[in-house]
């Protein structure tokens, strides 16, 4: 049997069926969603299969039965009814260059010539009512699919832009407003993006959009879980198991600690489709996702916060729903650009703990942390740092360690705080700069070798162990080695590794708000 192609980048359905590529089915849960219900809204990180499946909902509507030969809908709909689909795709229509208002109006008549229409009003609000309306009475109810509604206001989320943003967000409020009394005309309205901005900001005049994006029953809309990964790339799992001469259990183990694991509900996983259809067609265990952007505006504002630990962040539905331009949260954003995903969800009191889905996503941000935050062209990069202090500890080699993260944070970019007055919290705030990195340093280190970092009271800062050492660090500001040492072995820090028959050892490190190097590196064996 002729082995399949993989459906790296392809968002269109019929593409995809007519190319010989492989098609993860998710027809069932399409069909439940299309019969079910009438108005819907679906948020999900980029690269996620959002273009695949509209594409897939048109060409249901369309009536194009033979593009869904041997799939699960087959034979369960009636494909000689058939509906009008409006499909939108705002990263399609030129609102950089024509303004968004004239860049909807544009698209619109586009929709219009394709069914020989012609639009004679002169916004574009009144347009869609009127090629909604018009296409209701040639051809019956309409379908409206609109896929990254959110990306004319995503785009300008910066600080300088953000007046762009309100300005393209206002007339999105208006251009959905059509939808409300339209319901008389309309057979589904399916809605896509990476953010949900708040009901108030964006539909308030849909009050019975129906949001998937946490809705227990459709994790898996988007997305690959483990069983149709096994199912559909058993060819190319074999291949890539050759390949790497590992065995299949191994393999999948390995894979699903790399790219498994975001969730919506914190007991189904999925792997995001890019990354993993990219390892399949390489073998290579790398940061494909990742790769195809960097969340600068997200890093912009983490820096503006200080806050870098996200880990095991505890929240609520209602939080997570909260996205607003005029007051940005950062656990909302990292959510929804997929950076943080549920582990845990209690359903009885809304409670949702979020973290890093999968090793790719976690070390690749780490990585755009360090890099952003230890800017100095002198240094090495986060990624090639980590590897050199991953091959230092192994080789027990201090000073090695000591000169890594000491050019890490030589010249750390405190200018964050010259505009503040009070002496004594630009030093808090420089303290709690320097613990931050010290965090990220050690929990990317973490990924490489086993490194644990400690910030509840009675625990050293950090732990490094490798198979013949265990290193303990404490780290101090604006004191002394001498003082971080007499601390970690003043409170025994070393004795839950007494019986590891390792070589334990003491490090006591100090950073200078003056200098702004490390100035004290005192190392004893315990």
């Amino acid at each position: 049997m002729e082995k399949k192609n993989l459906p790296i980048g392809i968002q269109d359905f019929q593409i995809l069926r007519t190319s010989n590529c492989i098609y993860v089915d998710k027809t069932e849960l399409i069909h439940r969603l299309i019969t079910e219900g009438y108005y819907y809204f679906l948020s999900r990180p980029r690269r996620f299969g959002k273009s695949l499946l509209i594409s897939t909902i048109k060409e249901i509507f369309l009536g194009n039965k033979d593009l869904f030969e041997g799939l699960w809908i087959y034979d369960k709909w009636d494909w000689s009814k058939t509906n009008p689909v409006i499909h939108l795709s705002f990263s399609s229509i030129d609102y950089q260059n024509l303004g968004l208002a004239r860049g909807i109006s544009s698209e619109l008549k586009t929709i219009a010539q394709k069914h020989n229409l012609v639009l004679n009003s002169d916004s574009f609000k009144e347009q869609f009512k009127e090629l909604i309306q018009a296409l209701n009475a040639q051809y019956g109810s309409v379908v409206i699919l609109i896929d990254e509604y959110d990306k004319p206001m995503i785009d300008y989320l910066e600080y300088e832009k953000l007046p762009q943003a309100k300005e393209n967000q206002a007339i999105m409020k208006t251009f959905y407003s059509v939808l409300k009394d339209a319901a008389p005309y309309l057979r589904l309205v399916f809605i896509t993006g990476v953010s949900k901005f708040s009901k108030v900001s964006i539909f308030s005049d849909l009050n019975h959009l129906d949001d998937l994006t946490l809705h227990p029953n459709y994790t898996t809309l988007t997305g690959y879980t483990q069983e149709e990964l096994a199912f559909y790339f058993d060819d190319y799992l074999q291949s890539a198991s050759e390949r790497l001469k590992i065995s299949r259990i191994d393999l999948r183990e390995r894979v699903r600690e790399w790219y498994n694991g975001f969730s919506w509900d914190g007991t189904n996983t999925v792997y995001n489709p890019f990354g993993i259809l990219q390892f399949l067609a390489q073998s290579d265990f790398r940061n494909f996702w990742a790769e195809t952007g960097t969340p600068t505006f997200l890093l912009e504002q983490m820096k503006k916060r200080q806050r870098f630990d996200f880990e095991n962040a505890l929240t609520t539905s209602d939080l997570l729903n909260k996205y607003d331009i005029s007051n940005l949260e950062i656990i909302p954003l990292l959510f929804q650009t997929g950076y943080l995903t549920v582990k845990k969800r209690d359903f009885l009191n809304g409670q949702i703990v979020l973290d890093y889905p999968n090793r790719e996503v976690r070390s690749s941000f780490y990585g755009f942390l360090i890099d952003e935050l230890t800017p100095n062209q002198n240094s090495p990069y986060a990624t090639v740092a980590v590897y050199d202090l991953q091959n230092m500890f192994l080789n027990n080699d201090l000073d090695g360690v000591k000169n890594i993260i000491g050019t890490l944070f030589s010249d750390l970019p405190y200018d964050l705080y010259a505009q503040n007055k009070d002496k004594k919290k630009e030093i808090e705030m420089s303290e709690r700069f320097f613990h931050g990195i010290i965090h990220l340093i050690f929990k990317y280190l973490g990924i490489y070798i086993k490194s644990e970092v400690h910030s509840s009271n009675g625990r050293a800062d950090s732990v490094v162990e490798t198979p013949t050492h265990v290193y303990i660090f404490e780290f101090k500001y604006n004191r002394s080695g001498k003082a971080a040492m007499d601390q970690l072995k003043r409170n025994n820090y070393a004795d839950p590794y007494r019986t590891s028959g390792k070589t334990i050892v003491g490090i006591g490190v100090n950073f200078s708000h003056i200098t702004r190097k490390i100035n004290g590196w005192k190392v004893e064996i315990l």
